[in-house]
């Protein structure tokens, strides 16, 4: 065994380090760890132990190499559902982040032919109108917060892809339902489990959310599985159900699948557009170069906002026996979460990380495969990353088309605490002005 390996035969040598506070004050700092992450590294080295509610047993990993082998060992030793398991209340115990083994497989095998690169091809031209609509609405020449609106237009594009054309006249409500329920609060997301916290305050307005729109996603499911022009349409839940069969799915099943979709699939593209924007922003040249329309520059903008702001901070893995790794005696039962944004911005592994520098994507091997991680990897990468990127790149190119952008001051916004997902804490403020071109 090398010391980046894993070994499950006789784990031998001590636990990792780490701090010795009580679970509630770790759970606090938890969710609000962008700061929190680094400083745990720099004190007690690549491979930290926490104690944080729900999974207690807690493994922060910063080296890609302890992460490269954790993602290639079999499935069976790690399970990527009981990790999510504070996303569990909100995606349901079916969703493809809650699942594990044989159905894990089985609902993977199902959704990812629906992401191919060609697959998603198809929905380019949808995505440009509705980002054209979009940001026609926006403010020209005083600065104002690109996230809120980014995040509508993320939510009107998966709806769209996800749904279909807007015939249905349940689909505005939906899209409300979804923008309200707080689907990426660490704090709702914790204690919406608990019986008692679900009766008080943002837990029961998050609850009753839940409640209003499971009934909603139900009622437009079933109506789907019997469209008589099913096979003809072209958004991921008819050919969802297409490629299962008739019946195949349960309609928690289907429910928990769109909502995963929909959830994942926006609020993640929204915190990249956000971001993307904000650096874009601040780096006129890089705006000039992707103004140009060039689809490997644009994508190398997304990749580089990717790497500088991932959207989801760990990627939760929890063991299913004891291990070794890098000298350490992991037990079973224990989740390890490969710290994201300090990999992709630790000098060790990318020049001038602090930089954004689209060009490094360009570059042959300046960014290696195991050191850029925002959709995960193995067996639990994100089906959804080829409509992620393709969704990003069609929205710069409608803005930059038509505008450029500057920012309303020059010192960079910090994450927003509190989430899941990276988003800029004072909503990615931007000023548009008007270069008179048209969407390419």
């Amino acid at each position: 065994m090398t010391m980046t390996g894993i070994d499950a035969h006789a784990p031998r040598g001590a636990p990792p380090p780490g701090p010795r506070l009580p679970w509630p004050v770790q759970t606090a700092l938890y969710t609000r760890r962008d700061r929190w992450a680094r400083r745990l590294r720099a004190k007690y080295g690549d491979v930290v132990a926490l104690d944080i509610w729900p999974w207690r047993a807690v493994v922060f990993l910063y080296d890609p190499a302890h992460v490269q082998a954790m993602t290639g060992s079999p499935p069976s030793r790690f399970h990527g559902g009981e990790g999510n398991l504070p996303l569990k209340p909100v995606m349901g115990e079916h969703s493809l982040l809650s699942v594990d083994g044989d159905e894990h497989r089985r609902a993977r095998a199902l959704l990812s032919p629906l992401f191919t690169k060609p697959a998603v091809r198809g929905y380019r031209d949808a995505v440009r109108e509705l980002a054209e609509h979009e940001i026609a609405t926006w403010p020209v020449g005083s600065p104002f917060p690109s996230y809120p609106r980014v995040r509508r237009l993320a939510l009107r594009v998966i709806s769209r892809v996800v749904l279909g054309a807007e015939d249905d006249p349940r689909l505005p409500l939906l899209r409300e339902l979804f923008d309200v329920l707080p689907a990426v609060d660490i704090p709702v997301l914790l204690g919406l489990p608990s019986p008692v916290l679900r009766c008080w305050g943002r837990w029961r307005r998050a609850a009753l959310t839940l409640d209003r729109l499971d009934a909603l996603v139900h009622a437009i499911t079933a109506d789907r599985r019997t469209d008589p022009r099913l096979a003809e349409r072209t958004d991921l839940l008819s050919r969802l159900l297409v490629a299962a069969g008739p019946g195949a799915l349960s309609p928690p099943e289907l429910r928990d699948h769109v909502v995963t979709l929909v959830i994942a699939g926006y609020e993640t593209t929204a915190s990249t557009l956000a971001w993307a924007l904000h650096e874009l922003a601040r780096h006129p040249a890089a705006a000039r170069t992707a103004a140009s329309g060039d689809t490997d520059y644009l994508e190398a903008v997304v990749k580089e906002t990717l790497r500088r702001h991932p959207p989801i901070s760990e990627l939760p893995w929890t063991l299913t026996e004891d291990v070794e790794l890098a000298g350490y005696r992991l037990a079973r039962g224990a989740t390890l979460m490969p710290v994201i944004g300090v990999v992709h911005n630790d000098p060790a592994h990318h020049r001038d990380p602090r930089a954004f520098r689209p060009e490094r994507f360009l570059e042959q091997g300046a960014v290696p495969a195991h050191t850029w991680m925002p959709f995960g990897n193995g067996v639990r990468r994100c089906v959804g990353a080829n409509l992620a990127v393709l969704e990003a790149v069609e929205v710069l190119r409608v803005v930059l088309a038509r505008h450029s952008l500057t920012a309303d001051r020059r010192r960079p916004e910090r994450p927003a605490s509190r989430l899941v997902t990276s988003a800029p804490a004072r909503g990615a403020r931007i000023v548009l002005t008007p270069t008179g071109g048209g969407a390419r």
